[in-house]
């Protein structure tokens, strides 16, 4: 029997992804897509998980696709358009979902290893952790959502060097240039990101899951547009139990126990 390649277990209302081929530096294959296709929609769509977590088995986070699988399919160009259209409707689960994304980025990450990694709402990076687009030393373009999200996290000139120049970026570098949150050190990562996995399952879920949306879909548009659609959202948000709770909690100096609950 094969061992899974995504691992998923459950803290109370946070639910963790692991990437699981360590052997193989955790690249990406058709059988980790599809698992991650299956298990991506299942947590998005269940209610009681209010935070997910993404990270990786062993010393790195995701080595990118697997090169050898490239080199064995019969059709490359047909095999590389399965397995981006696959990881690409995972990235469209876990980026539109309504409840956080934090990743915890224990080690290097490279080619859609880094779309992964920078896809979180939050992510936190080990000292040890590096990021390469990579692309560009085997002949291919980004994939992931990389050509749509680095731009924006680190500037185009900064996406460009490291997309077209293939420079390596450190895990402080990172953190400088907004591509990741914060560092931690390599002990302390998984403790630090549960501790703030749990902060984000205990807030007001649906919430976040409205300002996550504002914040990916607020690049493209016109202020006038986004102050509507702000005007909109802060109205339904009002009307969900979170928001009277909260608004309770601070007239009463307590607290809020957000629940999450849509009525």
């Amino acid at each position: 029997m094969k061992e899974a390649r995504i691992l998923l277990r459950r803290e109370g209302a946070v639910a963790v992804m692991t990437i699981n081929r360590p052997g193989a530096g955790n690249t990406i294959d058709r059988p980790l897509t599809a698992e991650l296709e299956v298990i991506a929609s299942a947590i998005a769509q269940d209610s009681a998980v209010r935070c997910v977590v993404l990270t990786g088995a062993g010393k790195l986070f995701c080595g990118g696709g697997d090169i050898a699988a490239m080199a064995a399919a019969a059709d490359c160009s047909a095999y590389l358009q399965g397995l981006a259209d696959a990881l690409h409707r995972s990235v469209e689960v876990l980026s539109s979902m309504s409840k956080p994304l934090l990743v915890l980025v224990n080690g290097p990450a490279a080619g859609a290893g880094l779309s992964l990694a920078i896809l979180g709402d939050l992510v936190l990076a080990s000292r040890s952790a590096h990021f390469t687009a990579a692309y560009g030393s085997v002949g291919l373009t980004p994939d992931g959502g990389m050509s749509w999200l680095l731009p924006r996290l680190v500037g185009l000139r900064r996406a460009q060097e490291m997309i077209l120049g293939n420079r390596r970026v450190s895990a402080e570098e990172g953190a400088a240039i907004g591509l990741v949150t914060r560092v931690v050190d390599d002990h302390d990562l998984l403790a630090e990101g549960m501790a703030l996995a749990r902060q984000l399952a205990e807030g007001p879920t649906l919430a976040l899951g409205m300002a996550r949306s504002l914040l990916r879909e607020g690049q493209g548009v016109s202020l006038n547009h986004q102050l509507a659609r702000e005007a909109r959202t802060i109205a339904s948000a009002a009307a969900l139990p979170d928001a009277r709770e909260g608004v309770a909690a601070f007239l009463d100096r307590r607290p809020a126990q957000f629940s999450g609950e849509t009525r």
